[in-house]
């Protein structure tokens, strides 16, 4: 009974963040995380790297401890931890920590650059960054929903980039940079983005008249985007629900749901 009420409460802060002490270790995780990432980009600066060796091994080890005891724990309190495992974010977990321990293992000269891509991985841990702020979840979730219309979008600006460019090459030709079709659909592209390299500009009247329809058209493109996931996140907002499945951690429930609507399990399964 006494484990059943630790699993229930250490559930509760690890995986909700509408209580004060889910979001005491939502913060300390996000300061932890942030850390880490800090520590791996200051140890490719050579001078620190070479005057604080022993403190960024130091620093990291203990990184890894928390984050291994976090996962761990995680695995505890889940009913299914098989489904943790192989979800989105138990991925990231695993392959954050990785990098430390299988250094252990790739010993020798010959494999230093092994190791030294492996601990690169630790950068992973800035995904596990959008599980702790309820901003992140919504971004997330409201873009998850999205997809559709974001997919028909994207197809959309690639259709368009492709035509741009194949008339492009026909109006400008090799003679005035526009090499091959691949090339001018790269200028399209830059140019529809409204990114604007310089490397490569039309010479022509004609084409200088396409590529300003080009540059306003960019300024309309980056509008749909923006509106589609705009809406998705207010419709988020005003049907958000912070209670997290414990059979398969599924967090997109309705307001007054009781059952998860993924696998049908009861939410509050620990009461």
């Amino acid at each position: 009974m006494k484990r059943e009420f630790i699993r229930k409460r250490l559930y509760e802060i690890i995986f909700e963040s509408d209580t004060r002490a889910g979001k005491i270790f939502d913060v300390v995780l996000l300061c932890v995380i942030l850390l880490s990432v800090i520590l791996v980009m200051l140890e490719s600066v050579v001078e620190y790297k070479q005057g604080y060796t022993g403190l960024f091994n130091v620093l990291e080890w203990l990184i890894t401890c928390v984050f291994s005891f976090e996962y761990l724990v995680r695995i505890w309190v889940v009913n299914r931890p098989a489904r943790y495992l192989m979800s989105f974010y138990g991925l990231i977990d695993l392959f954050s920590l990785l990098p430390s321990f299988l250094g252990l293992f790739w010993i020798g000269s010959h494999s230093l650059l092994v190791i030294r891509a492996l601990r690169l991985l630790r950068v992973f841990r800035i995904l596990k960054l959008n599980r702790y702020t309820k901003a992140g979840q919504m971004l997330t979730h409201a873009m998850w929903q999205s997809r559709e219309k974001i997919s028909v979008f994207l197809i959309f600006v690639v259709t368009l980039a492709i035509i741009i460019g194949t008339a492009m090459y026909l109006i400008e030709g090799e003679v005035n940079g526009f090499t091959s079709i691949p090339k001018s659909i790269y200028w399209a592209i830059v140019t529809l983005t409204t990114v604007g390299y310089g490397d490569l500009s039309p010479q022509t009247a004609m084409g200088q008249f396409l590529s300003s329809v080009v540059m306003i058209m960019g300024y309309a493109i980056i509008a749909v985007p923006t509106g589609i996931v705009t809406s998705a996140i207010i419709t988020e907002r005003n049907t958000r629900n912070t209670q997290v499945c414990p059979h398969c951690l599924f967090d997109r429930h309705d307001d007054d749901a009781l059952y998860c609507k993924r696998c049908g399990g009861l939410l509050n399964e620990f009461e």
